[in-house]
């Protein structure tokens, strides 16, 4: 990797890697990004080191050195690492990685993530799109990138890192619970072209044969349909909690009262009814394959 005079990582196609920027609108995420840099800082001054000398020594350019101690761009886990062992810290700047790396996704994000890491059981139904969970990195890029207002290439990067990381959730220990119900058409649409599309129903061939997880295909042919609404999502936990999420209910906020929670619970189960069973979904996913 090299960088340029603005202090911009390339990869070696010399491609640059945006996605690292600080969102001024995440305060509790800039606040960490810049005491991670304040400490850089001390370090590389009690080592006394100039900025450039620092950056050099890390293979990386002055400018983006400043940017790093100012709170303005956020380190990636390979500099966390190089400047530990550059600054003699010892393990104590490469011990911050796992806060950087949870402020480099948006803070909506980072808060849906923590939900779905302590679930243990998760059902969501899907209108529009394939959720999230199921996406590769690939479709989720191009339907970030078809916004209108459309994001900036930073935003999009972020986004699609955040929603890829989400996907830990199918090798969590002991495994949760995962069931989802998608909508005939969100197989069907080619977003991100033809490659992009079988890819994705690739993927959810391979997701459903987990044995924890349940993906469901509710037809359009269907003349009854609990899911007219829009998307939903239940998230239940191991003390008995729960949160549910409603489009266009209660505000598309997420609730855990449990007479909101008894309408979203109740929905999700009747939409499972309705739609095909895992078998006869994952035949029908095949067979929209099969038609490319």
């Amino acid at each position: 990797m090299s960088v340029v005079g603005d202090g911009t990582e390339r990869g070696d196609a010399g491609v640059d890697e945006p996605g690292w920027e600080v969102d001024p609108d995440d305060e509790p995420g800039a606040a960490v990004v810049a005491a991670v840099g304040r400490q850089i800082k001390a370090w590389r001054e009690a080592a006394g080191m100039r900025a450039a000398e620092f950056g050099t020594a890390m293979g990386y350019s002055e400018d983006l050195i400043y940017k790093v101690e100012g709170g303005r761009r956020i380190p990636r886990p390979e500099f966390m690492d190089g400047a530990d062992g550059v600054l003699g810290a010892e393990g104590k700047l490469a011990a911050m990685k796992a806060d950087i790396a949870e402020v480099r996704y948006p803070k909506k994000i980072r808060e849906l993530a923590k939900l779905e890491a302590a679930a243990v059981e998760l059902s969501a139904y899907g209108s529009h799109n394939i959720h999230g969970l199921l996406q590769t990195e690939e479709y989720a890029r191009a339907l970030f990138g078809m916004r209108r207002p459309a994001f900036s290439q930073d935003e999009v990067e972020r986004l699609v890192a955040a929603r890829v990381a989400r996907q830990s959730i199918f090798s969590r220990s002991p495994a949760p619970e995962l069931s989802f119900v998608q909508e005939e058409v969100t197989l069907r649409r080619h977003l991100g072209g033809r490659m992009v599309w079988r890819r994705q129903l690739e993927r959810l061939l391979e997701v459903s044969e987990l044995r924890n997880v349940e993906i469901q295909v509710m037809p359009t042919s269907r003349d009854e349909h609990a899911g007219m609404g829009g998307e939903m999502q239940v998230l239940k936990f191991r003390d008995g909690s729960a949160v549910g999420r409603s489009e266009g209910d209660f505000g598309s906020r997420p609730v855990s009262d449990p007479k909101y929670l008894r309408i979203v619970e109740l929905r999700c189960g009747i939409i499972r009814a309705q739609a095909l069973n895992p078998r006869e979904s994952r035949a029908f996913i095949e067979q929209v394959l099969g038609e490319t």
